[in-house]
């Protein structure tokens, strides 16, 4: 164990809440660095990764993976990273992206609902996955089924197509991971849309207004692809887009999303940075 003295904290930030944008990783990350730091308590990143997932999981509720965590601690400038989260390998890789740009444009719903719904999925891949184990006992996580296997163990749909979507995104990780180092961004970015399209109708954690977003770029030049990121029902989606088409679309969209929804659209152009770290 480790002992902790009293402390005193403020907090202060620029991260969009409820935006997707892993705005509770950042600050449980932060914190526990904070307290590594002042108490010395000698914890490595990986550790400090693992008591921020803790802190979500055990303290607020909210069965999430280590994925936000991991990015918020272990990020890299102009680095993406290949995390495998059951066993918490990782690769860096350059993120050159050429003449794109990665723009984010926030819904401005805040996506309450993600909490009680993220348990709920992960309570229905888990089903997914007893049952599959029962007739094919060498699969240990969705990763490692087939779409086959699912059709012949799975009767419950909706069990059904969660498990699918999981299985087909977890390929299509891989093969962005291929497209962007080829710099072939026009097929990245059609996977961003598939990964939209699975995320709303078949994981079903999307909302009309991110879906909106993503079908209005569907069908301009300029943007390769787009998605919802985030614990889903509200946050912003992510757009692959030419940096010189930002401005036009900004102005494009933003009055036709008001006039949709009564709502003000917010626009952030991201880049990768470095994780937590002390700035003073």
């Amino acid at each position: 164990g480790h002992t902790l003295g009293g402390f005193n904290a403020v907090v202060t930030g620029d991260i969009q809440v409820g935006a997707g944008l892993s705005s509770s990783a950042a600050l449980e990350s932060s914190i526990v660095f904070g307290l590594n730091e002042m108490f010395g308590l000698g914890l490595d990143r990986i550790t400090m990764v693992k008591f921020a997932q803790k802190a979500e999981n055990n303290f607020v509720g909210m069965q999430c993976g280590i994925m936000d965590m991991f990015a918020s601690v272990m990020g890299k400038k102009n680095m993406v990273i290949l995390l495998n989260c059951d066993t918490l390998e990782y690769k860096y890789f350059p993120f050159e992206l050429g003449e794109y740009k990665v723009l984010l444009l926030d819904t401005q719903v805040k996506h309450s609902l993600a909490s009680s719904a993220y348990n709920d999925r992960r309570k229905e891949t888990a089903e997914g996955l007893r049952i599959m184990k029962a007739r094919y006992p060498q699969v240990e996580k969705l990763a490692d089924a087939t779409v086959d296997m699912m059709l012949e163990t799975i009767e419950d749909p909706v069990v059904l197509k969660r498990c699918i979507y999981v299985t087909e995104e977890h390929q299509r990780i891989l093969g962005m991971v291929d497209d962007l180092a080829a710099g072939r961004f026009s097929a990245a970015g059609a996977k961003m849309f598939r990964t939209h399209d699975g995320l709303s109708k078949m994981y079903e954690v999307s909302c009309p207004e991110a879906d909106f977003l993503v079908d209005e770029v569907r069908n301009d030049e300029n943007v390769a692809g787009a998605r919802m990121m985030g614990g889903g029902f509200g946050g912003c989606t992510i757009n692959l887009i030419k940096a010189d088409a930002i401005d036009g679309l900004i102005k494009r969209i933003v009055p036709v999303y008001k006039e949709k929804f009564g709502l003000e659209l917010k626009t952030y152009v991201a880049v990768p940075a470095d994780g937590t770290s002390r700035i003073a």
